[in-house]
């Protein structure tokens, strides 16, 4: 009890770690700090979120600038569907996006499981190639993946955007450093029962590190969903493009609406909220499954 009265100065606003009161300026400047971050952070959605409101009549370019809509209407969004087949880049952004996170969870988790827990030969050396991949950059591998894509006759297809980043190489490790953090003992206890490395992994291993297989699932969505570069190269029917290339059709030489490429971009980063709102309980418990033991 006594101990609890202690630490409660602590956990009020304005007090510092070792119990005295925080000096005014000090507490001033950091709250104007996390301001300044959180302006930076949420500040371009907020005004692409505000553009894509605003009305015909209302000037984007006045000074100052309004980040409240006089004439708030939805018929950017109506016009983004008029201008583009918007929904069918979703649907294929969404197919490349779900089949990336299949592949990313499934394929990490049975990776960061054998690089934790299974002993054989060449563990450490496959440790550090997969340490090594997350050093290369991706552009230095393009040309080399496309030509992979071409030969095996993927490219044009979504299966060919999908194959490069099927498995990634910071979502291994995220699950390895998960699975090192597990105690021993629980799995020596059902070694002893008679359960296999599978039947240890699935039932005991994987239960355990949910959180940071919703963070794999977040990072892998992310990175599929917001892919442009690799999907701009390796795609040319228009059918099969992606939402984030299809958003470029846009503006160009014979449209440029600002307020539909806002819409368009408000479209586009939605399923990304919804996503995190959804599992950001398991992705902060995750964050620490992975940072517990490296």
């Amino acid at each position: 009890m006594s101990t609890a009265v202690q630490r409660e100065p602590e956990r009020r606003a304005g007090w510092a770690p070792t119990g005295r009161r925080m000096p005014r300026w000090q507490l001033l400047l950091r709250y104007l700090l996390l301001l300044a971050v959180l302006a930076l952070s949420i500040g371009p959605f907020l005004w692409q979120l505000s553009t894509s409101l605003k009305g015909p009549g209302e000037d984007l370019f006045h000074y100052p600038p309004s980040l409240l809509p006089h004439q708030v209407t939805l018929d950017n969004y109506a016009g983004v569907a008029e201008t583009i087949p918007v929904w069918d880049f979703a649907l294929n952004s969404l197919k490349v996006a779900v089949t990336n996170v299949l592949t990313n969870c499934a394929g990490a988790a049975l990776a960061g499981y054998a690089l934790a827990r299974l002993r054989f030969p060449g563990r450490r050396s496959a440790l550090v190639v997969f340490i090594m991949a997350m050093l290369v950059p991706v552009e230095s591998i393009l040309i080399a993946q496309f030509v992979t894509m071409r030969e095996l006759q993927l490219n044009n297809t979504l299966l060919g955007v999908v194959l490069p980043g099927c498995i990634g190489a910071m979502n291994v490790l995220l699950m390895r450093n998960a699975f090192a953090a597990l105690p021993y003992e629980v799995e020596e206890a059902a070694y002893v029962d008679g359960a296999n490395a599978w039947q240890r992994f699935v039932r005991i291993a994987l239960p355990s590190v949910k959180g940071t297989l919703a963070v794999v699932a977040i990072f892998a969505f992310m990175g599929a969903w917001d892919g442009f570069l690799w999907p701009l190269i390796v795609l040319s029917d228009q059918s099969k493009f992606t939402l984030t290339i299809g958003l470029n059709f846009l503006h160009g030489t014979f449209a440029d609406n600002q307020r539909l490429v806002a819409a368009g971009t408000v479209i586009a980063v939605l399923p990304l909220l919804v996503l995190f709102a959804c599992l950001q309980r398991f992705f902060f418990r995750g964050v620490g499954e992975g940072a517990v033991k490296g």
